[in-house]
């Protein structure tokens, strides 16, 4: 009986000491369930959803903030005052967003949606919703350790007036191409439809809190976790998604006992070739490969899998898997580079897909897209700087103090420049150039971040005040009281 009270006693302590070490990082969590839809039918889900992460992350050292049903304006409003709270707590802090609700992607961009949306058209949907990469831009807004974003948000498109002609689930978002430190996870594959599910919780949700709560494992091993139990659960129909660049050691539950002490950050494993996961799967069950594949998420892993296992029962469906995941990869190329040419090629490989209708709307709307090319030939042929080519020099020069160089001769003779205060600076001529006639300077407004769904880093926004709303998007041309305009954020 004493031994028992004994251990008793160790594993509460163990557990006491994981949730301290917990709360001595700075955590701060944004949850948000959208269930009561207005204009079509309502989740079921995501309310349950939110209640049961909210109360999860409390318990692995988090502070809550927790909000339901939230229209635009709102949604806009509760990121903004997260993002303040960020700030407030310093750079030690670990950010995570969970979102549970409807989520669309509009020419390549994906959007959260609120309750109060009722679009009439696709053009709707950037007025009404909010944009994915605007959250990522306001996280990235201030210093923080990490930012965790989840998505369970990859239902079906419930809105008649769009649905035939967007894409079908989320778009890739690459988390790689911008500042480290970001971990973005999707309930199902980019291009795929999740399912709200049966219980109390979508599949998703379900399987997260389930790999979670084991004390001492890694984020990027807890979704491993998470992929292979919705896979199971939903008869391979549903596989979760995720895209890191995190460069710290993160897990939800700190280990506990002895085996403490090790739990620190691990090398990240090396990405294997199709002919590595091969040997890799050489001589495994079916389902023991299976699950392996699934865990780790990899197009390799797959395409291995289904050139070793040509008749088991989980191939065709795998193979889907491949095709559409070739499919998005595509589609995230030609949206990063955003021509009509890049669209062009993309239905010349994907003339049938869900977002051929997409890409020929935006070859239309691009090609006569005025170019900078000739503009930046120009400039190339300017006289060279040295240093900042946009720092101002000591003393503006003028015309009329620079003494012409008149020589006909190759060698030109130093010239003369007078600087009020100094005297006159004999400064050695610059190697003979090309005469050339510039253009009249255009002025191009480009913007600071891409429409697409590509990843940005920071950009030092003013995250103070942000009840102005995104109101970014193509287009778009809202400027809010933090610095929005057009398609992106704006430096400060």
């Amino acid at each position: 009986m004493f031994r028992q009270a004994l251990c008793i006693a160790f594993v509460l302590s163990g557990l006491l000491a994981g949730s301290s070490a917990a709360r001595a990082e700075n955590r701060l969590a944004l949850v948000i369930g959208e269930s009561a839809y207005r204009a079509v039918t309502a989740l079921p889900n995501p309310a349950n959803d939110a209640r049961a992460m909210s109360k999860f992350l409390n318990d692995a050292g988090f502070e809550v903030t927790s909000a339901d049903d939230l229209t635009r304006d709102e949604m806009n409003q509760t990121v903004g005052d997260f993002a303040s709270a960020i700030a407030a707590k310093g750079p030690d802090t670990v950010a995570l967003v969970f979102y549970a609700g409807h989520g669309v992607q509009i020419d390549g961009e994906n959007y959260l949606v609120p309750v109060d949306v009722d679009p009439k058209r696709e053009a709707d949907i950037p007025l009404q919703a909010v944009r994915l990469n605007d959250v990522l831009n306001t996280l990235n807004s201030v210093p923080t350790k990490m930012r965790i974003l989840l998505l369970d948000a990859c239902r079906n498109n419930p809105f008649p007036a769009i649905n035939q002609t967007a894409g079908h689930g989320l778009a890739m978002v690459d988390t790689k191409s911008g500042a480290p430190g970001t971990f973005l996870s999707y309930s199902t594959s980019p291009g795929a439809e999740a399912e709200d599910g049966n219980g109390a919780d979508s599949p998703y949700t379900t399987a997260l809190l389930s790999a979670a709560r084991e004390p001492g494992v890694p984020i990027e091993e807890a979704f491993k976790r998470v992929r292979v139990a919705v896979n199971k659960a939903t008869d391979g129909r549903q596989t979760p998604w995720d895209s890191s660049s995190l460069t710290d050691d993160f897990r939800f539950i700190p280990a506990t006992g002895p085996g403490a002490a090790n739990a620190g950050p691990k090398p990240m494993p090396a990405k294997l070739t199709v002919d590595q996961w091969r040997q890799q799967l050489q001589g495994r069950s079916i389902d023991g490969a299976h699950d392996m594949v699934v865990a780790d998420g990899s197009l390799e892993a797959y395409q291995a899998f289904v050139a070793l296992y040509t008749q088991a029962q989980y191939t065709p469906r795998m193979r889907l898997w491949i095709d559409r995941q070739v499919q998005m990869v595509a589609w995230n190329e030609a949206v990063t580079i955003d021509t009509a040419a890049s669209y062009r090629t993309f239905l010349a490989q994907y003339p049938n897909s869900d977002l051929s209708a997409t890409a020929r709307k935006l070859v239309v709307r691009l090609q006569y897209k005025p170019t900078v090319a000739p503009v930046v030939a120009a400039l190339t042929n300017a006289p060279a700087t040295s240093g900042n080519c946009n720092a101002p020099s000591s003393a503006p020069l003028k015309k009329a103090d620079v003494t012409p160089n008149n020589s006909p001769s190759g060698s030109a003779p130093p010239v003369v420049v007078k600087q009020a205060g100094i005297g006159p600076v004999v400064r050695e001529p610059d190697p003979p150039t090309r005469v050339t006639t510039l253009p009249p300077r255009t002025v191009i407004e480009q913007p600071v971040y891409p429409r697409r769904p590509i990843y940005s880093g920071p950009v030092g926004i003013r995250y103070a005040g942000f009840g102005g709303g995104f109101g970014a998007f193509r287009g778009g041309g809202f400027r809010g009281p933090i610095g929005f305009g057009g398609r992106g954020f704006r430096r400060f």
